[in-house]
């Protein structure tokens, strides 16, 4: 493939991600926001940890993080403990509202792709599972906490 057709390829791919996860965030429905609903998701599956940390594999700033996390307790989706080992810390962890609906958007997600998928043809599918296959590869090397570091001037 040449270079052209990659620089033509790499807006049209942006620009369907875009569109496909906002399309997934319509038909999720939850009441919260994109960066409320990534916390949650980035706490069940990297927690218990700290604001901290949450800020950095999210890439937010602290107090944007102060805020997300104040919201997602107060609906009762997290919940907050003292750090055992510094008790001026804090850790977080999902409460099990929390774990409740991030199954049930997850389920909703899932069911508007095999809904979509079921309207393709075989030869659309395959394709389609080729290009999964692509962008997990591509997304296996992404180290987004390296990466920031690098950008902000940081050591990696």
């Amino acid at each position: 493939m040449s270079d052209d057709t990659r620089d033509e390829l790499a807006p049209r791919l942006r620009l369907a991600v875009t569109r496909t996860a906002r399309r997934l965030r319509q038909e999720a429905g939850s009441g919260l926001g994109p960066s409320q609903t990534a916390a949650l998701a980035t706490i069940e599956r990297h927690g218990p940890l700290g604001p901290s940390e949450l800020a950095e594999r999210e890439r937010i700033s602290k107090p944007t993080t102060t805020r997300v996390v104040r919201h997602l307790e107060r609906a009762g989706l997290v919940e907050r403990t003292r750090d055992p080992l510094d008790g001026r810390c804090s850790i977080l962890s999902v409460a099990p509202a929390g774990r409740e609906l991030l199954r049930e958007l997850r389920a909703r997600k899932t069911a508007y792709f095999a809904r979509r998928l079921s309207e393709l043809g075989d030869e659309d599918v395959a394709a389609l599972e080729r290009a999964v296959a692509a962008l997990e590869r591509m997304l296996e090397h992404d180290h987004p906490t390296a990466e920031l570091r690098a950008r902000m001037g940081g050591p990696r």
